[in-house]
């Protein structure tokens, strides 16, 4: 491997592991993170590429994108039901006013992006 395809590699799996924790985490964005994965595994690894592709977890989104079918409107209100729950928690938990506000906004402008996404 060359340092190119290296340094496309590591990047893919990096990107990967933080959109990972992003599926738990509201404020880390999962789908562009496992977006960018697939394009560094692209300019990396074929094996990657098809691995991530066909990955049970992170195939549908790199079909999604790829067919711009759009997201199921279940899967959008379960997304933006998890995104509160957890933004309530770390509010109720932290109870710092500051951070209060920037979690609103955050999840304000999540929940925003994820209705303008297409419904499938």
């Amino acid at each position: 491997m060359n340092l190119r395809r290296i340094i496309f590699f590591s990047l893919g799996v990096t990107l990967l592991v933080v959109g990972t924790v992003g599926i738990v985490t509201p404020v880390l964005p999962t789908t562009p993170l496992v977006l960018a994965a697939f394009f560094c595994f692209t300019q990396s690894s074929e094996k990657a590429e098809k691995w991530i592709s066909n990955n049970r977890y992170f195939g549908s989104y790199i079909d999604n994108y790829r067919t711009k079918k759009g997201v199921p409107n279940d899967v959008k209100l379960k997304s933006i039901m998890f995104l509160w729950v957890t933004l309530l928690v770390s509010m109720f938990l932290i109870k710092q006013n500051i951070m209060i506000l920037i979690m609103s906004m955050v999840g304000i402008t999540v929940t925003a992006h994820i209705l303008l996404i297409k419904t499938r």
